[in-house]
């Protein structure tokens, strides 16, 4: 989604109460447990990295590079407009967006070194990796393509045309990616083996579906919804499941497969909405707990099951502008599962 629309979507934020219903037995499921500060400057998607332990930030013209266990921040890069960022396994590398001037960049996470440019369509927002590092897929929000990038050739080898308004996806088969499509309310298929569209999944009642994430061993995909709802997707009958309540403000969706839950942030109402998967066919049981204003994403260390959410305080906004960012008050709010 465009910077302008998300944190409009902010405006009257501070107003909100945060919703805080507890867990199964009273215990709130997550607990703040930790901040790090970094620079100024607005954010989008945030990456958790196993292998180096740090979490990536897509953060206005830069990116940063958080490393929890020394409490420590720093940027890299020069870009305009960053989206995300994503650690390419086998490599000191990182993979990034830059939807202000439609190009994609590879850069050296020690160093910053930019190690290559590369132009694709109009405004690359978010991209998934293929697990062995060799591909990316961007999805170009405008254009609506997707631009497939050869990580180790350094260039990008094609486009598979869908339709403008593509937010965030994920790999959903050996050869499919879906991926959410904010205008249209439905997922847009592409075939990674034909380089072809193969359809879409509606969703209806779900309102500019942003946030996307599958859990493989369920074979379901969730949208997070502008209107207070996530769309549940049975992936392979393409069709949608039941339509759950979560906050407002939503932005990225993670699955945790070690707790066999959906994890959506909720950046208007501060909350973060979980998603627990009881057994097939079980209602989904949808709890929340507090986080602060504007922490509309996140990333998951699978590991120990803690979350990283980039946020800041927010000041008054003028009728149709985006709220201003605070002096100083960027971080990243860490929170850590109970038990």
């Amino acid at each position: 989604m465009p910077a302008a629309r998300r944190f409009a979507a902010l405006l009257g934020a501070a107003s909100l109460a945060l919703a805080a219903p507890a867990c199964a037995g009273g215990v709130p499921a997550y607990f703040k447990t930790g901040s790090i500060g970094g620079p100024d400057g607005f954010w989008d998607y945030a990456n958790w990295d196993d292998a180096s332990q740090q979490v990536l930030v897509g953060h206005s013209n830069d990116i940063l590079v958080v490393d929890p266990a020394r409490g420590t921040v720093h940027a890299i890069g020069q870009l305009v407009r960053a989206h995300i960022a994503l650690a390419i396994p086998g490599t000191p590398n990182i993979f990034a967006t830059s939807g202000g001037d439609d190009t994609v960049r590879i850069l050296d996470r020690d160093t910053g070194k930019q190690l290559a440019n590369i132009a694709v369509g109009q405004d690359p927002d978010a991209a998934v990796m293929a697990e062995d590092g060799a591909h990316a897929w961007v999805m170009d929000a405008r254009s609506g393509e997707i631009s497939v990038i050869d990580l180790k050739a350094g260039k990008e080898t094609g486009r598979i045309a869908l339709k403008p308004g593509l937010e965030a996806g994920a790999l959903v088969g050996p050869a499919e990616l879906a991926v959410n499509n904010e205008d249209e309310s439905e997922i847009e298929l592409a075939n990674l083996a034909t380089g072809q569209a193969d359809g879409t999944i509606a969703i209806p009642g779900c309102a500019n579906p942003t946030g996307f994430a599958y859990a493989p061993d369920r074979g379901l995909a969730i949208s997070t919804c502008r209107n207070g709802k996530a769309a549940l997707v049975d992936v392979k009958a393409r069709k949608l499941v039941r339509l759950v309540d979560i906050g407002q403000g939503p932005d990225t969706a993670i699955y945790d497969f070690a707790r066999q839950r959906f994890i959506v942030p909720c950046g208007r109402s501060g909350t973060l909405s979980l998603i627990a998967l009881g057994k097939p066919d079980s209602e989904p049981i949808a709890t929340s707990v507090p986080t602060e204003l504007g922490a509309r994403t996140a990333a998951l260390d699978p590991s120990s099951g803690r979350l990283f959410l980039p946020t800041a305080r927010f000041g008054q906004a003028g009728p149709g502008q985006r709220p201003p960012l605070e002096p100083g008050s960027f971080h990243i709010l860490v929170m850590s599962p109970a038990g």
